[in-house]
């Protein structure tokens, strides 16, 4: 789904306890959190909640990333859910020329999330675009 479809989407939901409902919904439907990458080496800094993240190369694109993430809160693990619906399965140019910081205002969260999950969710995003310049030099 593309960013302006998730937009129209979310924005479509009358009440803002459907709209948690979806994001949570959101976090239920991502690929299992590999096991061994639950360490310190993989959490999310700047998170109140614990966020497990991994880049792992597409099997079938060797030049995309695709994200692995985890949490223990139920709506982070739906914004991280839809971080990812952003960043996964591009390559890692694309990603660093991805800006989703306008996501949250476009979407009417910046009012009805806390600042500590803003913040959270910032932090992950810099660290996507942290392991895409990784990947980059990788290839260099």
């Amino acid at each position: 789904m593309n960013p302006d479809d998730f937009v129209d989407r979310f924005n479509r939901l009358l009440s803002w306890e459907d709209r948690y409902r979806y994001l949570i919904q959101l976090g239920g439907k991502l690929e299992p959190y590999p096991e061994q990458f639950r360490d310190e080496d993989h959490l999310v800094p700047g998170c109140m909640s614990q966020v497990w993240l991994v880049s792992l190369l597409d099997d079938s694109d060797r030049d995309t990333l695709e994200f692995r993430a985890d949490s223990d809160a139920l709506i982070v693990k739906g914004l991280t859910a839809l971080l990812l619906m952003f960043y996964s399965n591009k390559t890692p140019e694309e990603i660093l020329s991805t800006e989703i910081e306008g996501l949250f205002e476009r979407l009417n969260l910046t009012q009805h999330l806390s600042v500590n999950r803003r913040n959270g969710f910032y932090s992950m995003s810099r660290k996507v675009k942290e392991l895409a310049t990784e990947a980059l030099g990788s290839e260099a």
